[in-house]
C-alpha cells in the first residue's frame, strides 16, 4: 500500500515537471538562504514548511519490526518521490500564474479528474497505515521501557508468533484519550500545527544528542568529527525549533500530556533505582539446615504443606533476603515442602519447559520455568502440574509423604506467598524523594499486578505487606516526663 502511495506522489509530481523542468533549480540551496536571510519575515517561515520535513519518522516507528537495510533501502525512493511530488506542485503554480491559491489544493488540484476518486482513496489508506506505525512504535517503545524499567508493568499481547509483534491494551487506550482531548483542545489542524512542530523538533534535538553521546563515548569519533556532525544538525533544528515555538502562544496546555509521559518515566527509573539498593540476595544453601528445623519443629503450627514463593534470582543457589524474613520473622511459616518459583522470558514464542533443583532432600526445592514471550504465565497451574508429574515419575520422594489433602478435601494443600512493598511511617524523607516514592507507589498500584501477572488464583494466594525505611528517622524527640 506505500509502495503504491509513494507510487503515486513519484507519477502526479513528475507529470507537472515536465512542463516547467526549470523547477529543479529550486533545489539550490542559495535561494533557500536568500528567502532566510533578505526577506524580512524569511526566518520564521521555516515554522510554517516544517511539517513538510516531518512524516518521515513513521519510516523509524517499525525499526524494530522491519531491520535497518530495509529502511535505508525504502529511504531512497521515498526521499526521490516526496521531492519530486514538491516539485510537480511548485510546477503546477507556475502554470496558474497566479500568486495565490485561492481556496485550492495543489496536492489534489494536480490529479486528474478522472483519478480523484482513486486519489482520495489511496491518501486515506496512507492516511491510516501513518497512524498504524505510530501506534506500533508507541507499543515497541513502552515494551522496550518496561524492559529497561522506565515505565510500569503493563498486560501485553502478541498477536503472531514475532517478538516484535505486540498489543499493549493500555497504551491504546491512553493513545485513543489523548486524540479525542487533542481534537478537542485544538479543534483546528491549524493551531496543531505549531505543537506538533514543537514536539518533532524536541525528538530531533534529542536524537542529535543522543548520536553525539554514542559517536563520542561508543564508537570513539574523533572530537573534531563529533563537534562539526553535532554543529550541522543543531543549526538545522535549533532554527527549527525557534520558528516552531514563537507561534505556540497559548497553545501550550499540550505539554502537560508530555510531562505527564516523563515524569512517569523518571519517577519509576530512579525509585526502582533506590528499591534496588535495598534488594539483597543471599546464599539458600546456607539456610537449608534452619528451613529444614522449621519444618519439622511441631511446637510452631503448619502454615501450609507446599509452600511457594516467587523469585527474582536467577542463580539457582540464591534467594531474595526478604523472602527469607518472611519465611522466619514474626510467625515462622512452617511447611513440609519450601518451594521457590522463578520465571525466565526466553525470546521464543512457545517455548514451555522447566528444571527442578532439590537442595535439600525432599525440604527445599527450586523450579526454574522457560516461558516464552507469547505465552501468559499460568504460574499455579503450571506448579500443580509440575507437582503431579513429580509425584508419577516418583522424583523426590513427594509420592510417599503426605501432600495436605485429608478424606474432606482431596486437594492438596499449596499456598504463595506474594510480597508487596509499601512505606514505612518510620522513614524520614526529603521532599523531593517522599513525593518520587509515594508517586512511584502510587503507579505500582496501578499497573498489573503479580497476581494476575503470574495467573495464580486468588484463593490460593497470601499478600504479605511488608514496609520499606529507605530513610530511617535518624532525630528523635522523645523525652520521658519526670513525674
Amino acid at each position: 500500500m506505500m509502495a503504491i502511495w509513494f507510487t503515486m506522489l513519484l507519477v502526479l509530481g513528475a507529470s507537472q515537471i515536465i512542463h516547467h523542468p526549470e523547477i529543479f533549480k529550486a533545489l539550490n540551496p542559495v535561494y533557500a538562504y536568500e528567502l532566510l536571510v533578505e526577506y524580512p519575515k524569511g526566518f520564521w517561515l521555516l515554522g510554517a514548511v516544517f511539517l513538510c520535513t516531518t512524516g518521515a519518522e513513521a519510516l523509524y516507528s517499525d525499526l524494530g519490526h522491519c531491520g535497518k537495510e530495509n529502511i535505508r533501502l525504502t529511504w531512497i525512493f521515498v526521499k526521490i518521490a516526496l521531492v519530486v511530488n514538491y516539485l510537480g506542485q511548485a510546477a503546477w503554480l507556475m502554470t496558474q500564474g497566479n500568486t495565490h491559491l485561492n481556496g485550492q489544493n495543489p496536492f489534489y488540484t494536480i490529479m486528474p479528474e478522472w483519478f480523484l476518486l482513486s486519489g482520495i482513496i489511496i491518501a486515506t489508506f496512507a492516511a491510516v497505515i501513518a497512524s498504524q506505525a505510530l501506534i506500533s512504535g508507541s507499543y515497541t517503545l513502552i515494551n522496550e521501557a518496561i524492559s529497561l524499567n522506565f515505565w510500569p508493568r503493563v498486560a501485553l499481547r502478541n498477536p503472531t508468533d514475532l517478538k516484535g509483534q505486540i498489543y499493549i491494551p493500555s497504551v491504546n487506550t491512553i493513545l485513543w484519550i489523548g486524540c479525542v482531548l487533542m481534537v478537542l483542545y485544538f479543534k483546528n489542524s491549524a493551531h496543531m500545527e505549531a505543537a506538533y512542530g514543537f514536539s518533532i523538533t524536541i525528538a530531533m534535538l534529542m536524537t542529535t544528542f543522543l548520536l553525539t553521546y554514542y559517536m563520542f563515548y561508543i564508537k570513539k569519533v574523533k572530537a573534531f568529527w563529533v563537534l562539526l556532525v553535532l554543529a550541522v544538525f543543531a543549526v538545522i533544528e535549533i532554527s527549527f525549533f525557534a520558528a516552531n515555538i514563537v507561534k505556540i502562544k497559548e497553545r501550550w496546555m499540550f505539554l502537560f500530556f508530555e510531562l505527564f509521559i516523563f515524569m512517569v518515566m523518571y519517577i519509576w527509573y530512579f525509585s526502582r533505582k533506590i528499591n534496588n539498593r535495598l534488594l539483597k540476595f543471599t546464599n539458600l544453601t546456607e539456610k537449608v539446615q534452619l528451613l529444614k528445623s522449621l519444618s519439622e519443629d511441631d511446637s510452631i503450627p503448619k502454615y501450609s504443606t507446599h509452600l511457594i514463593y516467587l523469585s527474582k534470582a536467577d542463580k539457582n543457589y540464591e534467594i531474595e533476603e526478604k523472602i527469607l524474613k518472611s519465611i522466619f520473622s514474626k510467625k515462622p511459616k512452617r511447611a513440609d515442602v519450601y518451594w521457590f518459583f522463578h520465571i525466565n522470558r526466553v525470546n521464543e514464542p512457545f517455548t514451555l519447559n522447566y528444571e527442578v533443583i532439590e537442595l535439600l532432600d525432599d525440604k527445599v526445592i527450586k523450579i526454574v520455568l522457560n516461558v516464552g514471550f507469547r505465552i501468559q504465565p499460568k504460574v499455579e497451574l503450571y506448579f500443580k502440574t509440575i507437582v503431579r508429574n513429580l509425584v508419577r515419575d516418583k522424583e523426590l520422594n513427594l509420592h510417599i509423604r503426605p501432600d495436605g489433602s485429608t478424606k474432606y478435601n482431596a486437594e492438596p494443600d499449596y499456598k504463595f506467598v506474594i510480597i508487596e512493598k509499601f512505606l514505612s511511617v518510620e522513614n524520614d524523607f526529603e521532599v523531593r524523594e517522599g513525593l518520587m516514592l509515594n508517586a512511584y507507589y502510587w503507579l505500582k498500584h496501578l499497573s498489573l499486578s503479580d497476581t494476575k501477572a503470574f495467573g495464580l488464583d486468588k484463593s490460593d494466594v497470601k499478600i504479605e505487606k511488608v514496609p520499606i525505611v529507605y530513610q530511617p528517622i535518624s532525630k528523635l524527640s522523645l523525652e520521658r516526663k519526670a513525674l
